[in-house]
């Protein structure tokens, strides 16, 4: 399958079997997002893939509660991988104070998104969540000191095989020349 073919099936699954994740896929996301290009070369980032139970039911239970739990459809999957950012190289942090952005979010993106492409590829469904209770969520993994997780992907066997046409903004409203 060639790339743009990847990108046009890879789409967010709400709806997931409980059939188990092989480690073996789990592993090749994770060397995918292992590869993610960023910042200083800083890898500000830690997978931390709960797929064992009690803990997985836990954290999804305590992740999509309440004011959060327009994402329980997350429960379902097999696989919870909370994505944690690490403090990265001061180069990168400076940089990122006087252009008053983080850098580190956006490596954690691109290395988010190489992990979800490979699941796609290999016949997985995952679906970005940003909107969780990251307090327990930490908890529950053993945060460090400056450790926080801002993604948490839901990864598994969608029940849905067939992907959804796109709806997309046309690419001349998306894109110039100049």
């Amino acid at each position: 399958m060639g790339f743009l073919e990847l990108v046009e099936k890879r789409e967010s699954c709400r709806s997931f079997l409980r059939d188990p994740v092989e480690r073996g896929k789990i592993e090749r996301c994770l060397e995918a997002a292992r590869l993610a290009p960023s910042a200083c070369n800083g890898q500000p980032w830690r997978f931390v893939v709960v797929e064992s139970e009690p803990l997985k039911s836990t954290l999804a239970e305590r992740a999509f509660s309440g004011i959060h739990k327009m994402n329980a459809f997350a429960k379902e999957a097999p696989v919870l991988v909370a994505v944690v950012t690490l403090p990265t190289r001061a180069a990168a942090t400076f940089a990122g104070l006087f252009r008053r952005f983080s850098y580190p979010l956006i490596d954690i993106g691109i290395a988010c998104e190489h992990f979800v492409l490979q699941a796609a590829e290999e016949g997985l469904g995952t679906c970005w969540l940003g909107w969780f209770d990251d307090k327990p969520v930490g908890n529950l993994i053993g945060l460090g000191f400056r450790e926080k997780v801002h993604v948490l992907l839901a990864v598994g066997y969608g029940k849905d095989k067939r992907p959804a046409a796109k709806m997309r903004k046309p690419l001349r409203e998306m894109s110039e020349y100049r």
